[in-house]
C-alpha cells in the first residue's frame, strides 16, 4: 500500500490512543507565531501591490490589454522557469534563511518603482522586470514556506496549521484590498507600492525573530539537479492523490487568473468605475476565502474531504457567468456574490489540498513535490494571464471573462475520477 493509499484509507485513531485533554494552541508556539506574522503582514503588502501594480501599468502609464495581460505573465514567468529547479534547491537549504532573503530581494525590487515614478523614468518594462524579479524570489519563498511547515509544527498539526494560515492570507486578502482600493483613492498607484515593499521587510524581520533551531538537510555527495527534478516530477504525477489536486488545481488557477487579469481593465477603463470599487469587489473574493478556509475542516468530517472538493467544484460551475456579464448596477453586485462563492472555493481547497499534499509526501521529497505543484498551479496562472491578455486584445475584454467561466465549470472533474472521490481522512 502506498504512502497516499495510507493517508486516504486511515481512520481516526482510537479513543485509547488519544492524549486526555484539548490540543495546546498553535499560536503559544513562538515559531509559529512568527511565522504567521510574516505570512500575514507579506501577503497584506501583496494584495495592496496585486491592484497598485497593473493601475499603474493602467493609468500612470496607459497601458493597453495586451500589455497588461503581459504584466501579469511575467510576474509568474519565474515559476515556469526556475520552478523545478528551485524544489531541489530548497531541499539542500535552510528554508527560513532562503525566505528571508527572498523577502529582502522582493522588497528592494518594489521599491524602485515609487523611485523611478519620482524622478520620471517609470517605463513598462520597468514594471516587466520587476514582477520578474519579484516572481522568482516569490518561487523560492512560497517553496520554502510550504516545506518548512511540517517540520515547525508537526505532521499532526498541519491541516491546523495549513487553516490558520489560509484564513490569515484571506482576512489580509480582504484588509490589504480593501485599504488598497481606498489607498489608491487617495495617494498615486507608484506611491502604494511601497506599502508592498515595507511589508517585506515586515516579514523577514519576523522570520528573523524565530528561535527555534532548523535542521540542517542533508548533503548526498552524489547529488545530481535533473535527476532529483525527475524524482520529483515522478513522484507527483505517479500518486494517486497528488495528481488530480495538481490537475484541478491548474483549472482553477486558469479560470481565475483569465478573470483577475481583465478585471481591472473592464472595472477601471470600460465601465469607468473608481479605483475603490475594484478594491472592494476583489475583497469580496477574500471574504470568501476566509469562509471557505473557515469551513474546510467543518465540511471535511461531515462529508469527507475528498467529497467536499470535487461537490465544491461541482456547485461553483455557474458562477463563472455573472462575473462575464459584470456591469453597472445591480449586475456588478450580482458579479461580486458570484465571486464570493467561487472564492470561498478557493478557500477550502487550500485548506485541504495542501494537508493532503503535505501528509503524503516524506520530509526529503517536500521541496521537489512543493515545487512542482507550484510550477504546475502558477504555470497556470502565467498561461491564464497571457491567454486574458491575447483574448483581451485579439476579441475582447469580455471574451477573456466568459472563457474562464467556462474554465470555472470544468474543475470538479479530475477530482471525481480518482480516488479522492471517495476519501473522508482529512490529515489531522
Amino acid at each position: 500500500m502506498t504512502t497516499a493509499q495510507q493517508a486516504l484509507t486511515s481512520g481516526p485513531p482510537s479513543a485509547s490512543a488519544a492524549e486526555p485533554g484539548p490540543p495546546r494552541s498553535l499560536f503559544r508556539d513562538q515559531a509559529f507565531r512568527r511565522l504567521f506574522t510574516a505570512a500575514g503582514v507579506s501577503k497584506l503588502g501583496s494584495s495592496v501591490g496585486h491592484l497598485a501594480i497593473p493601475l499603474v501599468a493602467v493609468s500612470a502609464l496607459d497601458a493597453s490589454p495586451a500589455q497588461v495581460g503581459l504584466l501579469a505573465t511575467f510576474s509568474t514567468l519565474a515559476f515556469l522557469v526556475i520552478g523545478l529547479p528551485a524544489g531541489a534547491w530548497v531541499d539542500r537549504m535552510r528554508k527560513r534563511r532562503v525566505m528571508i532573503a527572498a523577502d529582502l530581494i522582493r522588497a528592494a525590487a518594489l521599491t524602485s518603482v515609487p523611485i523611478a515614478w519620482g524622478l520620471g523614468v517609470l517605463t513598462v518594462d520597468q514594471l516587466y522586470a520587476v514582477v520578474l524579479l519579484g516572481g522568482m524570489a516569490t518561487v523560492f519563498f512560497d517553496v520554502a514556506s510550504q516545506s518548512h511547515l511540517p517540520d515547525l509544527v508537526g505532521r499532526d498539526r498541519l491541516s491546523e496549521a495549513n487553516a490558520h494560515l489560509v484564513m490569515a492570507d484571506a482576512l489580509t486578502l480582504v484588509g490589504g484590498r480593501s485599504a488598497g482600493g481606498f489607498l489608491l483613492s487617495v495617494v498615486t498607484a507608484p506611491v502604494a507600492v511601497a506599502v508592498d515593499a515595507v511589508s517585506y521587510l515586515w516579514s523577514a524581520a519576523c522570520l528573523r525573530g524565530v528561535r527555534r533551531t532548523e535542521p540542517v538537510p542533508k548533503r548526498r555527495a552524489d547529488a545530481n539537479l535533473v535527476r532529483e527534478i525527475r524524482a520529483g516530477l515522478g513522484f507527483v504525477f505517479a500518486d494517486p492523490v497528488l495528481r488530480p489536486i495538481a490537475i484541478a488545481g491548474a483549472c482553477t488557477n486558469l479560470a481565475i487568473q483569465l478573470c483577475q487579469t481583465m478585471l481591472p481593465v473592464l472595472v477601471t477603463r470600460q465601465l469607468g468605475l473608481p479605483d475603490w470599487v475594484l478594491g472592494l469587489f476583489f475583497a469580496v473574493g477574500g471574504v470568501g476565502i476566509f469562509l471557505g478556509s473557515l469551513s474546510a475542516r467543518r465540511l471535511a468530517g461531515r462529508f469527507g474531504a475528498g467529497r467536499v472538493l470535487w461537490m465544491m467544484g461541482l456547485g461553483v460551475s455557474p458562477f463563472g457567468i455573472p462575473v462575464a456579464l459584470i456591469d453597472r448596477g445591480p449586475a456588478l453586485w450580482l458579479a461580486a456574490g458570484a465571486w464570493l462563492v467561487a472564492m470561498f472555493k478557493v478557500g477550502v481547497d487550500n485548506v485541504l489540498k495542501v494537508s493532503f499534499r503535505q501528509s503524503v509526501t516524506p520530509d526529503a521529497m517536500l521541496g521537489r513535490m512543493n515545487a512542482t505543484m507550484r510550477f504546475v498551479l502558477t504555470g497556470a496562472l502565467c498561461i491564464g494571464s497571457a491567454l486574458a491578455g491575447l483574448l483581451g486584445q485579439a476579441v475582447s475584454v469580455r471574451a477573456a471573462l466568459w472563457v474562464g467561466a467556462v474554465g470555472l465549470a470544468t474543475v470538479w472533474v479530475p477530482i471525481f475520477f480518482s480516488p479522492l472521490r471517495t476519501a473522508h481522512a482529512l490529515p489531522k
